[in-house]
């Protein structure tokens, strides 16, 4: 499968009740606040946070890989009564109509992109659709290998309709040469008499910052600032969750 297919199918399906942690649209509306309109989700999944910052009146437009992702974003807008604006667009391939102000991810999804060459391809799309003095937030992380006693464990939720979703980890796989971590995961939802189970992999793919900066460089990025989620600033080989705030070089 390829990576950018991931969130289709079962896993768009589950995403949302399995989900654990939700993205408040605190620090990108101050990010949109700073950096300016109109804004670019990259990433935007099934609208968090991208329609709650529709529902403060902020110009924000999605990209997302997934069409089963971006039709449930859809959904929840229209019951929400939001009008939102996205394009089904791999990161890497970004073609959009118009420029804007403040681009970011909302979590570290560029360490979807599997390689160097392709995360370069989206630094270069991110700089050809910045406006003139916009700013780009990029975050990352260096994954940590999942504890044993996790493997195997099961997650479970429940359906307004009496549906059984589970999610587990079966096996997972670590290079640290090739900067990859694969981890097997297996999807399961159950209703009456029906089962649907399908394992897919989930491949993260990380980058020192001395890479990242490198790549940014030559996709025509400046590295303005590397921060925590606090704002302060990141130490340098840090692998927790750093932001990397970019703008045209």
């Amino acid at each position: 499968m390829d990576p950018s297919d991931f969130y289709i199918g079962i896993v768009a399906e589950l995403y949302g009740p399995l989900k654990s942690v939700s993205q408040g649209p605190e620090p990108y509306a101050t990010l949109i606040q700073q950096a300016g309109l109109p804004a670019l989700e990259l990433g935007c999944g099934d609208g968090e946070p991208l329609l709650e910052l529709r529902q403060q009146g902020l110009d924000v437009d999605g990209v997302d890989s997934s069409a089963d992702m971006l039709e449930r974003l859809q959904r929840r807008a229209d019951e929400l009564g939001i009008r939102a604006t996205v394009f089904h667009q791999r990161m890497e391939a970004l073609n959009l109509p118009r420029r804007y102000r403040t681009i970011f991810l909302a979590g570290p999804t560029f360490t979807l992109l599997p390689d160097d060459a392709t995360a370069l391809s989206a630094l270069r799309g991110i700089r050809a659709h910045l406006a003139e003095g916009g700013t780009a937030l990029v975050p990352l992380f260096t994954p940590e290998p999942t504890p044993a006693e996790q493997i195997g464990r099961v997650r479970t939720a429940a359906t307004p309709d009496g549906a059984e979703l589970r999610v587990s980890m079966v096996a997972e796989q670590r290079d640290e040469t090739a900067r990859t971590q694969t981890t097997h995961l297996r999807y399961e939802l159950h209703h009456g008499s029906d089962s649907t189970i399908e394992e897919r992999p989930w491949i993260l793919y990380w980058y020192p910052q001395n890479q990242f900066e490198k790549l940014a460089t030559s996709a025509g990025l400046a590295v303005t600032a590397i921060t925590d989620p606090e704002g302060k600033p990141a130490p340098a080989g840090a692998t927790d969750l750093v932001h990397f705030r970019l703008q045209a070089a």
